[in-house]
């Protein structure tokens, strides 16, 4: 049969094509101080998944601190993500709702994303989010593509949560060398960041040049991070993103109006019904999570004088905290996607009134006139977001400035149709989808980001200002504003519909809340967390500690 031109062509590629197959691109490997990994080239960058940091903390060695891993022979694979840390379902109807692949006690894995070639990348590790209850490091908003294709090394880390993280009890403490107990998801933290320290170079990271970057819980964690003894030294800048500096229970005693973590650890096991840590170890850890959860247990790290020596607002008065360059920043609309944070609304605008000055006494018209009857839904959500987010964003720019660090402060006042319609205009968590480029792979509940030129210009300014930051401690942007240091005019960057700088964020809200959280230090038995505006305790009188 003879052929047309055309298939005489086709039939001389074919096998020109079969002569001389195209070569595929080799999987990337990473000769770590522990052994070789590899894994793949994905997105333009490489990645290497569930990368295991420390031994798997099961059996007898859930409650133990964190082990770091043993040598190992060979090449391991690192193509597949790791279980994230075993946690509780996500509520349903939740924005943030997102169903885990696997979840298993063996969890302490990292992801690394680097660029092709990376020599001596500045090193940007994710903590996140989720009430140090939920949440893991291979969620795909956490993605860390975009962001190294800017040039850095990015890694995110899983820890443990919820009681296998942060349980702490007489037995557990009796257990330890340092007669202490709890922080396990801390300790998890500090052991993934000395992995990064000892092995990031094998990724072209920089281990002097290592910024850790945190959301809520995660933001919570950098602060914790900070503030920890044995991270110093691990860690040369922080990102804090809508965190809370919430009053830490003590391990051993009560204070601040919360109970001992011990005691609290003591209470559980009761309401559990089990009578030894042996009982306890022996639970099913899913069965164990969710127990506790109904039990009312809350995760948080405790003042155990070893891994956090005191309180957050102490040690960064005395100037303790790690002297690093800071970004902080938190989100306009953070309670309108919280609020089961909120109490019952007062009957009307008279009631509200009346409940502010019965409970914050000489404080009262400064109260409300950051937090007006005329709106007293709005202003109801704006005194929660202030009181957990919006001063501890401003109370670490200020007092890392004081060190002398370069410190940054932004608000998140970001709306787009989909969230505006839904009434969460700048909403907690809002932001992320833009530092990590990742507008694409939200949750499925979460109010759908538009495809324009305006969201993307949007992102682009965030991850350059972000990217910039880890690398030099400055954050700069192509084709945007210059964003002033906090300094002496209280400078910010004002995320809306673009970047805009500003100065003096919401005037008198940062000093309301510096004087309120300084009474209740020095009566020495109220807490500084959700019980704020209506369901405030009475205010402790003036003092002169408190100016």
């Amino acid at each position: 049969m003879k052929l047309s031109f055309r298939h005489t062509i086709a039939v001389m590629a074919g096998v020109i094509c079969f002569q001389f197959p195209v070569q595929a691109k080799p999987e990337p490997l990473a000769r770590t101080a522990d052994g070789e990994l590899r894994g793949e080239v994905s997105g333009g960058v490489e990645v290497y998944r569930g990368v295991r940091y420390a031994q798997p903390p099961v059996g007898q060695a859930r409650w133990q601190p964190p082990k770091p891993v043993p040598a190992w022979d060979g090449t391991k694979e690192a193509t597949k993500f790791g279980a994230a840390c075993v946690q509780p379902k996500s509520r349903l109807g939740s924005i943030y709702a997102e169903e885990l692949p696997e979840m298993a006690e063996d969890c302490l894995f990292l992801n690394i994303w680097t660029p092709r070639k990376a020599q001596n990348a500045p090193v940007f590790v994710w903590i996140h989010g989720g009430s140090l209850t939920t949440g893991a490091s291979n969620q795909a908003m956490y993605d860390g593509a975009k962001l190294a294709a800017r040039g850095l090394v990015v890694v995110s880390i899983n820890y443990r949560l919820g009681v296998l993280g942060y349980l702490a009890h007489p037995a557990l403490s009796a257990e330890s060398t340092d007669n202490v107990s709890g922080n396990y998801g801390l300790l998890d933290q500090i052991e993934a960041l000395r992995w990064i320290k000892r092995n990031i170079q094998a990724f072209g990271g920089d281990p002097a040049n290592v910024t850790i970057a945190g959301e809520s819980a995660g933001g919570l964690s950098v602060m914790y991070l900070m503030a920890a003894p044995p991270a110093r030294g691990l860690f040369a800048k922080a990102i804090a993103q809508s965190a809370y500096m919430i009053s830490t229970p003590e391990l051993k005693e009560k204070r601040f109006g919360e109970e001992a973590a011990e005691v609290l650890g003591q209470r559980l096991m009761t309401k559990l019904g089990a009578e030894s840590t042996a009982q306890m170890r022996a639970m099913d850890p899913a069965q164990l999570t969710n127990a506790a959860i109904q039990a009312a247990y809350l995760p948080f790290a405790n003042i155990d004088g070893r891994t956090l020596t005191r309180q957050l607002v102490d040690v960064l008065d005395r100037g303790e905290q790690a002297p690093v360059p800071i970004l902080a920043g938190f989100n306009s609309g953070e309670i309108r996607s919280l609020r089961f944070l909120l109490p019952p609304p007062p009957a009307d605008a008279t009631a509200y009134e009346a409940a502010i000055r019965a409970r914050h006494a000489d404080l009262s018209d400064a109260f409300l006139a950051l937090y007006p009857s005329s709106n007293v839904a709005e202003s109801m959500l704006a005194a929660t977001r202030d009181a957990l987010y919006g001063w501890t964003a401003e109370r670490l720019v200020v007092k890392q400035a004081a060190l002398g660090q370069q410190s940054f402060l932004y608000l998140f006042d970001h709306g787009y149709p989909a969230a505006d319609a839904a009434g969460l205009h700048g909403f907690h968590a809002g932001e992320i989808p833009y530092v990590f480029g990742t507008a694409d792979r939200t949750t499925p509940l979460w109010p759908k980001i538009p495809d324009t030129a305006a969201e993307k210009r949007f992102g682009d300014a965030m991850m350059d200002y972000w990217a910039s930051f880890a690398r030099s401690g400055t954050p700069e942007a192509k084709k945007q504003p210059v964003w002033p240091a906090y300094g002496t005019t209280r400078a910010y960057m004002w995320f809306a519909d673009v970047a805009r700088p500003a100065k003096h964020l919401m005037p008198g809200m940062y000093e309301f809340h510096e004087q309120v959280v300084c009474r209740r230090r020095v009566n020495g038995d109220i807490p500084w967390n959700w019980n704020v505006g209506i369901v405030a305790p009475a205010m402790p009188p003036r003092i002169a500690a408190c100016p």
